[in-house]
């Protein structure tokens, strides 16, 4: 038999997130080998950050046991998971990884706002290095609830592994599924991304006082207006999980008129 991918997985929800252990557990149990590896605190919202707790160039990694992975390796690292993913490829990880899991996230990724999440962001940063990747998100809505529908992305999760792991190197897939049992969900369908994401954000400014600061104040809704047809928002209301492909930033050509190159004698 061939050897097994390694597979990395990781998220922003921090090491003791249960969306992460049971994400570990879905890859085991889909035959891949696992080594897991996240944030030692929350890092929701950071995107691509590499930002590392440093000290004389030197960042924490505590290993840890989780319960129910027993002989799968796990660390908490103090930095946030775009950093985690860099170092396990520059020399860290041995075996290195060949694949990036990201998630399972609390809350939808979806929309361009992906760009913000730090979900996304750790499988952006593989694809740097030439791997695929995968972000896993389970649409739970602002209020987190009291036993989030995990079962139902371990439902969709074979069939996506299958997708990502017959596709060329680099590609990167987004999953959201539906907070729903698994009685309850439409087929997966692939979706464009909305022009916004899961929430809306309003930010009010309060001035300070006698030269003090003043404040942010940050408040999150639910989307208003109608959703666009086909969009990842669209199909996860109405019970679908999505699966959405990413691309990496990359330079577009044309901006400057071409000039001719005539050579002087």
């Amino acid at each position: 038999m061939s050897t097994p991918p390694r597979v990395l997985i990781t998220n922003d929800d921090g090491i003791d997130s249960p969306g992460l252990h049971i994400l570990a557990r879905g890859a085991r149990d889909a035959g891949f080998d696992v080594v897991v590896a996240a944030p030692h605190v929350n890092a929701s919202g950071v995107g691509a950050s590499v930002l590392s707790v440093s000290r004389e160039n030197r960042t924490a990694v505590h290993p840890r046991t989780i319960p129910g992975l027993d002989g799968i390796p796990a660390f908490a690292v103090e930095a946030h998971p775009a950093f985690i993913v860099h170092a396990a490829r520059r020399g860290w990880l041995d075996p290195l990884p060949d694949l990036v899991l990201s998630g399972i996230n609390l809350g939808s990724n979806v929309g361009h706002a992906v760009i913000h999440s730090g979900t996304v962001g750790a499988i952006l940063t593989g694809a740097l290095h030439g791997l695929s990747g995968l972000a896993v998100s389970l649409d739970t809505g602002v209020e987190e609830p009291a036993a989030p529908h995990w079962e139902s992305v371990l439902h969709v999760l074979p069939e996506v592994l299958d997708l990502l792991t017959s596709t060329p190197a680099g590609t990167l897939l987004s999953l959201n599924v539906p907070d729903r049992p698994v009685a309850g969900l439409g087929p997966l369908r692939e979706a464009a991304l909305s022009m916004f994401g899961a929430v809306q954000a309003r930010v009010d400014h309060t001035p300070g006082v006698d030269d003090g600061p003043g404040t942010l104040l940050t408040t999150i809704s639910d989307p208003d207006g109608e959703f666009i047809p086909g969009s990842d928002l669209e199909l996860l209301a109405q019970g679908h999980p999505t699966l959405s492909r990413l691309t990496m930033v990359e330079s577009v050509p044309g901006i400057l008129p071409q000039r001719s190159v005539t050579s002087s004698s």
